[in-house]
């Protein structure tokens, strides 16, 4: 339905009194929401991929995918700039393809920030019982603690939450960092980071004396995509922080770019010397703790364990940052009608969507614990760290594909927009996303472990689209994103 014809809801007066927030974010606090948010992807999660892929595979996979993200982002930066809401992706869409598009979208964006906190508490609890000897049985005591202890600190306050996150982000960069320098001396890459092989029957073999990096050929980098992106997923929430932030259209272009780069560097780093150090890529691929079995190497078991315990604040920052960006996208969604409208009410003192981080993080625990005892403690846990992976994966390629759809149509139909930010990359900048997220998920598909996460995925979809078609949209609000896109439709 186009913009000007969509019917709302009347609201009472202190409709948008009850879901007010508070500005406080500059650049340094964006840049390390960005980093902090995908900084668990540099100590768990990217190695799965040397399975599939070996290290050439991987590498080659990456800087695919580090092309996908420089071009999103300079999208995102010029989008977030020039429509400076909460709604971030959906916002996007909605001025671009209408309430459906935006409903879509935003669904797509639901999904990655629903279950990717999911993971990264699920490789923090590996890590943490790693560190203290914790039998398997207590892994979702660790999921449980870790929501309620960082949704209190997501509710106590924006000032608190971008506090710790600059906090958190800078310790997890510096863990990251005494992990590069302790490797560089001992760091063999031939024989260790090449040390995966093609067996008779295809599947990975360990080649001790160490082997080519491309054991898998071409095939095997293109089915390594996926793993690749868990090197930067999750840097688009920034523009979730628009409402939040002192001045959106000068600081989330900055923070967001400045954010990627360091990502670049990290990412880099990280794919070279994990590695090449002990026990080498074939056990590494498969492994919960990548980066403490690094420390192993380069550290001994025994500073090994503190070493990682310190590596915990990398999977923290992530986790605390998703869940600042899950809990403003429910709550745009919700504030719009798109989803049930109490989701978006706010803390009364600390002006936080409370009632959205709540109810997003119930349900990511009801998935875990369904994975869990459904399948049993092992193989539930590596369910855990597998199948919402794959989803959430799945989800931010269709919200990648979708933005740069939105950011084309906004281009063409709106060139008279104020934009504070342009993309240097433009239109062909969008077109390389759009092509790379849609290889991606196509390639997802091919693996059968993958398609079981697409396959839920689409479930997901088809349940929010039944709601949304039946209730959602009869029921929207003029949210600034809706007030903006029935503008934008009229000139």
């Amino acid at each position: 339905m186009p913009a000007e014809q969509q019917s709302y809801d009347s609201v009472s007066a202190d409709y948008f009194a009850r879901r007010g927030l508070r500005r406080y974010a500059g650049v340094a606090s964006l840049w390390a929401l960005g980093v902090g948010a995908i900084i668990s992807g540099h100590y768990s999660g990217w190695n799965l991929g040397l399975m599939t892929g070996g290290w050439g595979g991987l590498a080659l996979a990456t800087v695919v995918i580090a092309a996908m993200y420089l071009g999103l982002v300079f999208c995102i930066a010029e989008m977030g700039a020039a429509l400076p809401h909460t709604g971030g992706a959906y916002s996007f869409a909605r001025a671009s393809m209408g309430p459906w598009g935006g409903f879509i979208t935003g669904l797509c964006e639901n999904v990655e920030y629903v279950l990717t906190p999911a993971v990264v508490v699920s490789f923090l609890a590996t890590y943490l019982a790693a560190v203290f000897d914790t039998p398997a049985a207590w892994l979702p005591a660790y999921w449980v603690g870790g929501y309620v202890v960082f949704v209190a600190l997501n509710v106590f306050g924006v000032e608190l939450s971008f506090r710790v996150t600059v906090i958190v982000t800078l310790a997890a960069l510096a863990c990251l960092a005494v992990f590069w320098i302790a490797a560089v001396p001992v760091a063999q890459f031939s024989r260790y980071a090449l040390n995966i092989g093609a067996g008779p029957d295809g599947a990975a073999v360990e080649l001790p004396q160490g082997g080519g990096p491309w054991p898998f050929g071409l095939k095997g980098a293109f089915m390594a995509l996926p793993f690749a992106v868990w090197l930067f997923l999750a840097i688009e929430p920034l523009p979730l922080a628009a409402e939040e932030s002192i001045d959106p259209g000068r600081d989330m272009p900055r923070g967001i770019i400045a954010g990627l780069l360091t990502l670049f560097v990290s990412a880099g780093l990280i794919l070279w010397l994990n590695p090449s150090v002990a026990p080498g890529a074939y056990k590494l691929a498969v492994s919960g703790e990548p980066l403490l079995d690094g420390f192993r190497a380069t550290s001994g078991e025994g500073l090994a364990k503190l070493l990682a315990l310190v590596a915990c604040v990398g999977l923290i920052a992530s986790f605390h940052t998703i869940l600042f960006a899950k809990g403003r996208q429910i709550y745009s969604l919700s504030r719009a009608g798109y989803l049930p409208r109490f989701l978006s009410i706010t803390h009364a003192r600390h002006k936080t969507p409370y009632v959205a981080l709540i109810a997003g993080s119930a349900l990511a625990l009801v998935i875990m614990f369904v994975l869990w005892f459904g399948m049993g403690a092992e193989k539930g846990a590596a369910a855990i760290q597998g199948m919402p992976l794959n989803m959430a994966v799945a989800g931010a390629m269709l919200s990648y594909l979708l933005q740069a759809v939105s950011f084309i149509v906004l281009r063409r139909r709106l060139p008279g927009l104020e934009r504070p930010s342009r993309s240097p990359l433009g239109i062909a900048g969008a077109a390389v996303t759009l092509v790379i997220a849609t290889v991606t998920l196509v390639f997802q598909l091919l693996d059968p472990f993958f398609a079981a996460g697409v396959f839920w995925v689409g479930v997901w979809f088809v349940l929010g689209i039944i709601w949304f078609a039946l209730v959602g949209q009869t029921r929207l609000v003029k949210a600034p994103e809706e007030a903006f896109a029935i503008e934008a439709s009229r000139r």
